[in-house]
């Protein structure tokens, strides 16, 4: 960056002072960003719902409420540092966050869809693009807010987390509490890292396991009934994105489709 910009960090991050003495000795200006009262912009307060968040941020001694579209608290902090951008660049930081209540998720990046079934409906929360132990806590912590239809379950579907290193199977089974804590009802899980996982679950919570993505699809399938709400998340190279894309096509036909199933019929 060039003498004179702008870096806008995390203030939570604990790599912030390093971050921040780097930027500084370049000649930058840092503005940060966080929940710490010590931030710049501050998320002073959210109000979580089902497909969108009511936000407090304070900046600079001014306050700015706004409603952001997409849920989620690590989405709010998100929202934090783009507005943060944009008071960097002298545009109008209220309009902008107004227009933030417009914001949706992306393909892949948590996109919602509404999935028509003979008998009802399911909604299916796409989160396929890409998975750390960071993004897979805020996907499941989104799930567990979202209130299923009738006898409806929240469900996850998940994939492989990759290039974790020899901490792989530690951080996929440290999985199994932040997903019990937000209350999801049924757990699948594809891939070599995911049995690990797979074996912490308590029984009730086992969907069903396979050793890849796509021998995980027809599990799924079978299993999905009117009132679930259903995440799928994994690495890319998990492949995940056809479990997405078969859960899809139930809009159109529900072809019997079978599997082994523990606990999803």
């Amino acid at each position: 960056m060039k003498p004179d910009g702008v870096a806008i960090l995390n203030f939570d991050n604990e790599m912030f002072d390093r971050l921040a003495s780097a930027a500084r000795a370049a000649g930058l200006r840092v503005v940060s960003f966080g929940v710490a009262v010590e931030a710049d912009w501050r998320l002073a307060d959210i109000q979580l719902h089902s497909s969108f968040s009511e936000i407090t941020a304070t900046y600079w001694g001014q306050i700015c409420r706004y409603t952001l579209g997409v849920p989620g608290r690590h989405l709010a902090l998100n929202s934090l540092a783009v507005l943060a951008a944009i008071e960097a660049l002298g545009a109008d930081v209220e309009r902008s966050a107004a227009g933030l209540a417009d914001m949706a998720g992306l393909a892949g990046r948590g996109k919602r869809h509404g999935v028509e079934l003979a008998n009802g409906s399911f909604q299916l929360i796409d989160e396929s693009y890409n998975a750390s132990p960071a993004s897979m806590r805020a996907a499941i912590d989104v799930l567990g807010g979202v209130e299923p239809a009738g006898n409806g379950r929240r469900i996850a579907v998940l994939g492989d987390m990759l290039e974790l290193g020899p901490q792989a199977e530690k951080l996929h089974r440290g999985l199994a509490r932040p997903l019990a804590d937000a209350g999801i009802d049924l757990v699948f899980t594809a891939g070599q890292y995911m049995s690990a996982l797979w074996d912490a679950l308590p029984q009730t919570m086992r969907g069903g396991h396979a050793c890849t993505a796509e021998k995980l699809v027809p599990l799924v399938t079978a299993a999905i009934r009117p009132g679930d709400v259903v995440t799928v998340k994994g690495s890319l190279g998990s492949r995940t994105r056809q479990i997405v894309e078969a859960l899809l096509a139930l809009n159109q036909t529900r072809d019997g489709a079978s599997g082994r199933v523990v606990n999803g019929s």
